[in-house]
């Protein structure tokens, strides 16, 4: 079952507590899984507290979120995985800080010539990298960072093309 972007943030705030998040989650999609990040109040400091602090008082207020709603995120999932197919992850934003919770890893099959295994080997060869899939998932993560507002482009193009599609005289 497809469930677009807007309706799958919708039902998520309908459903999720009011006191989890600080405000509206971010969702994160492809055909396999669904990330679903929610924003957490920083943790009060003192305005002179050190940078190690700081970093110390994030990871504890993430853990306390994620022990605290562990079962209640479960069960949401498995409604949202009911509905959609896709697997259902969580994470947390916490001011710059980003942490993911047990995300999907899928394998992804593909057809390299020997120019592109010499990268990969070379990657593994170096330590950069245990494995060649380590290796192409370090390549593919080099290549979304240096190209986000191209991707991001292109994501949002492909969403007018699914918009205008749907909007079409067969909808």
């Amino acid at each position: 079952m497809t469930i677009d972007h807007d309706t799958l943030r919708g039902w998520l705030t309908g459903r999720l507590p009011d006191d989890w998040f600080t405000g509206p989650v971010t969702l994160e999609l492809d055909r396999d899984e669904i990330t679903v990040i929610g924003p957490l109040a920083p943790p009060p400091l003192a305005p002179e507290a050190a940078d190690a602090e700081r970093a110390a008082a994030v990871r504890g207020r993430v853990k306390e979120f994620r022990e605290r709603t562990r079962e209640q995120r479960m069960e949401v999932a498995r409604e949202l995985q009911h509905r959609t197919g896709r697997t259902v992850s969580w994470g947390v934003q916490v001011g710059d800080h980003r942490e993911l919770f047990t995300t999907l890893s899928a394998p992804v099959m593909t057809r390299l010539r020997q120019p592109e295994r010499q990268v990969l080997d070379t990657l593994v060869e170096a330590g950069v990298a245990r494995s060649r899939s380590d290796a192409l998932a370090w390549c593919v993560r080099l290549v979304a960072k240096n190209s986000d507002t191209w991707l991001a482009d292109l994501r949002g193009a492909m969403e007018h093309v699914a918009k205008v599609r749907a909007e079409g005289p067969h909808a």
